[in-house]
């Protein structure tokens, strides 16, 4: 009987300290033997917003409790692991360290193959850890600090077709609710205050969304929440009458651009099998999930989420992502360093900053 390959997986790229092991099975999917997250939620609320040196501080705090639960749950003892597995970037430096740090010297340590994480390409294969999914497939990647529409053609091999040129759609939901004062995190509370209301109060723009293919722009859309919310003066139904307004727009411009990217991806992929996962911690919003399943059903392709549990940040995704890269021989040395930004398309234009041409 094949031995299967069994990781340790450590994430620290922004406010989540989480580390998991996971088990490769028959199936060809993964068998989660622990997956233990801490959340910082608490720590930032009162500022609306992650602050980085106190995340940082709290990985410090956290970390080798969160990696003993982790093998404490998993009943497999260190010796048992077959690789260390540790996100490397993009994210903030200051909280990466502590993670791919601590990842590294295990590493060292008990003499383990290492593997240092895109946490981009976590999300990407993220929906592997419970859907047997075939090569190649569309993603729509949305988070707090990425929106892109790329080719997933292989383990470490993919194509951006669009991308956002200004803020991510996760940050656009988090700026939105604190205009709105719905409470942090900004995206569940987005999504909770939106049922409220009523969608169609409220005319917002859709940002270029005519125009630059499947790029994104959500910049536009976020100034003219803006300019609503001070009129509003503490109307509750307003606010919720906003906030579904916003997510409405969030959801027709999701609905066109996908469109695109489906086009984008038959002309370069010639596969009438479409599969589009969709990924990072806003694939958890249900009305984007449903709105995408409306398009789906209407031209003829497959939607495949990961797991709710495993849609924001989290390490069973990071110990897969390993696992992944390790059967290719994708390992890394202990000099590895953490990068702030790390495209899973280094080829792709950046497509931020004034002066862009669409």
């Amino acid at each position: 009987m094949t031995k299967k390959i069994t990781f340790l997986g450590i994430e620290t790229s922004c406010d989540e300290t989480a580390a998991a092991v996971i088990r490769e099975n028959d199936k060809g999917t993964a068998d989660v033997l622990s997956n233990i997250v801490s959340s910082q939620i608490s720590e930032h609320k009162k500022f609306g917003g992650v602050v980085p040196e106190l995340a940082a501080r709290a990985h410090l705090e956290n970390i080798e409790y969160i990696i003993k639960a982790a093998l404490e749950e998993s009943k497999v003892s260190l010796d048992e692991i077959d690789g260390i597995a540790a996100t490397a970037g993009p994210g903030l430096i200051v909280c990466l360290t502590v993670g791919l740090n601590i990842g590294k010297t295990m590493a060292a340590f008990s003499n383990k193959p290492f593997v240092a994480v895109n946490h981009l390409e976590g999300h990407a294969l993220s929906p592997g850890l419970e859907n047997k999914i075939q090569f190649p497939y569309l993603l729509l990647l949305i988070s707090g600090g990425h929106s892109q529409y790329l080719i997933v053609k292989d383990i470490n091999e993919y194509e951006q077709l669009g991308t956002t040129i200004d803020d991510a759609l996760g940050e656009a939901f988090d700026k939105t609710a604190k205009m709105l004062d719905l409470g942090y995190p900004g995206g569940p509370s987005v999504e909770k205050f939106a049922k409220l209301g009523d969608k169609d109060f409220f005319e917002l723009p859709e940002p270029i969304i005519n125009k630059a293919g499947c790029n994104l722009s959500f910049a536009g859309l976020k100034t003219a929440v803006l300019r609503q919310a001070k009129k509003i003066n503490g109307n509750d139904k307003l606010k919720f009458s906003l906030a579904a307004s916003f997510q409405n727009t969030i959801n027709k411009i999701l609905y066109k651009k996908t469109k695109i990217a489906i086009e984008m991806f038959k002309e370069k992929i010639n596969t009438s099998n479409i599969n589009l996962v969709v990924a990072g911690g806003v694939a958890a919003n249900i009305s984007i999930r449903e709105n995408l399943k409306k398009l789906s059903n209407e031209i003829g392709f497959k939607t495949v989420y990961p797991n709710l549990k495993f849609c924001g940040d989290n390490a069973a995704m990071i110990a897969w992502a390993g696992i992944q890269r390790f059967k290719k021989n994708l390992l890394n040395k202990t000099d590895v360093e953490a990068k702030s930004r790390w495209p899973l398309d280094e080829n792709a234009p950046y497509m931020k900053g004034p002066g862009l041409k669409l």
